[in-house]
């Protein structure tokens, strides 16, 4: 399948970094009004900085949709002459639903709702998807390969559930981020020098991280389990975070309830 990609910002960008690492033969057709990445100079990539260009030159298969929700209804509306009715639409944006996309290009169109996360820049993405009927379990397993690039892939069945998706692993990333930036100002508290304390946090937080992606098989709690001496400093510091009338349990729940309102609110916007 030829495939074109619009929109070369942080996760477009992702993508394409992954694809011409990926290797092959592959040509990219690149729609992005400014100018592309370093890395994306490269002669399989066709770049087109407008879409009269774009649509009067490119005819691809599968078209990647990476521009922002807010500007996305006037994006698809630009290339409706490039997309034919077996064109397989796939977007990753956040609250965009595919009912959203089959009433600009059609009732029929094929399309896939995708959610990756910033990781993928790094090829440590979290990137979940959902098709609609009209693809076919070909279109199915040739994009998930292209997605995989950036990291792990996951289908559902239920689009309903991609809100919840992007509550836990599309934001979670800065829930990660939230962490570390608290966990240094307790360190500070406590009588630790800022800079130390940020550090003795980030890398706290990537070695856990890579301690659990290291061990896949071993469920977080019993990794949890593992640092905790009976009786000890770590089991004293989790008496106070993980009690039932303390914050962090109620208020992941309600972070993430949050998140699913606020997505649904946009999927009701598109």
């Amino acid at each position: 399948m030829t495939l074109a990609l619009v929109g070369c910002g942080k996760m477009g960008g992702a993508l394409l970094r992954g694809w011409l690492a990926r290797g092959g033969h592959e040509v990219f057709d690149v729609l992005e009004p400014g100018d592309l990445p370093s890395f994306a100079i490269d002669p399989r990539v066709n770049h087109f900085k407008t879409a009269t260009d774009f649509v009067e030159k490119a005819r691809p298969e599968a078209l990647f949709l990476a521009v922002k929700p807010q500007v996305m209804d006037p994006a698809c509306e630009a290339l409706r002459a490039a997309v034919a009715p077996q064109t397989l639409i796939v977007s990753i944006a956040a609250g965009r639903t595919i009912e959203s996309f089959q009433r600009i290009f059609g009732v029929d169109q094929p399309v896939i709702r995708a959610m990756p996360n910033t990781p993928a820049a790094i090829g440590k993405g979290m990137t979940v998807a959902v098709a609609s009927g009209g693809v076919s379990e070909e279109q199915k397993a040739w994009v998930g390969a292209w997605l995989g690039v950036t990291g792990r892939l996951e289908w559902v069945a239920d689009e309903a559930l991609m809100d919840a998706v992007t509550a836990v692993s599309g934001s979670g990333p800065a829930y990660v981020f939230a962490l570390i930036e608290t966990l240094a100002q307790a360190g500070e508290s406590v009588g630790l020098d800022p800079v130390l304390s940020m550090i003795l946090a980030r890398q706290t937080i990537i070695g856990a991280a890579a301690l659990a992606e290291s061990d896949p098989g071993t469920p977080a709690e019993s990794l949890r389990r593992n640092v905790t001496s009976p009786g000890g400093t770590t089991e004293a510091a989790l008496e106070v975070l993980l009690d039932e009338t303390a914050a962090l349990p109620d208020l992941m729940i309600r972070t993430v309830a949050a998140a699913v309102a606020r997505g649904q609110a946009l999927g009701q916007k598109a």
